[in-house]
């Protein structure tokens, strides 16, 4: 395997711009989800045009300030976690990585501390 092939079949949407919003790649799983967009042709447009507002601002807000967003939606009827988080290249911010990932609507929750 070399190395980040695994992302392309991981099974949860990858989509990476650099600190411009200019998407960089995703992997198969965002080409379906994003299909009615353009699918794999997003690649080399900017992800400010993929969000309509407030979205657009809120990702604008952290291109700019290379900090994480997490939250969940719900969309036909799926539930999904949305991880968008700063990556970096040699220790300098290099843009945002989103994740989407699929989720039980109720899941469970272990609290893993020592007593």
């Amino acid at each position: 395997m070399n190395e980040g092939d695994w992302i392309y079949e991981f099974p949860a949407a990858i989509t990476v711009c650099d600190r411009n919003g200019i998407i960089l790649a995703i992997n198969a799983k965002a080409c379906v989800s994003f299909a009615e967009d353009g699918g794999a042709d997003l690649i080399g447009t900017n992800l400010l045009d993929c969000h309509p507002e407030p979205a657009r601002t809120k990702v604008k807000e952290l291109l700019q300030s290379g900090t994480s967003s997490v939250y969940t939606i719900e969309k036909g009827g799926i539930k999904k976690l949305i991880y968008q988080s700063p990556w970096y290249e040699n220790g300098k911010y290099a843009g945002l990585v989103e994740l989407s990932l699929p989720i039980p609507k109720e899941m469970q929750h272990f609290v893993r501390d020592k007593k």
